[in-house]
């Protein structure tokens, strides 16, 4: 009865096989637009370890060049390996926010200038 539920709920070993590699293979193919942690929860739910490094290292190098000097501050400033995904988009999401302002101010600026 277990085994029955078990391959109706995760399927056969073949179909998790099949679901750990498309994983992998939108893991190697990752751009920032897709879901980043939703990908990686289930590579790890399938057995694949990956460690902080390699994950943080995979999320600053998919960034565009205008992310570069945030990326090269927490590159020269973190060990890679101790800092968490969730800490590192932190600081991604705060540098975010700062442009965003930065950007909206220069903005505010030049319609007041005429």
């Amino acid at each position: 009865m277990w085994d029955v539920l078990e391959v109706t709920h995760e399927g056969t070993s073949e179909v998790k096989r099949a679901r750990k590699h498309a994983l992998i293979q939108e893991y190697e193919l990752f751009k920032m637009q897709k879901r980043f942690t939703h990908t990686v929860n289930h590579l790890m739910g399938l057995g694949k370890e990956l460690d902080k490094e390699e994950l943080n290292i995979k999320v600053l190098k998919c960034l565009y060049r205008n992310w570069q000097p945030k990326v090269t501050a927490i590159s020269e400033s973190k060990d890679l390996s101790i800092i968490t995904t969730t800490a590192l988009f932190g600081k991604l999401k705060e540098y975010e926010i700062e442009m965003q302002r930065l950007c909206e101010l220069e903005t505010s600026e030049k319609k007041v200038d005429p």
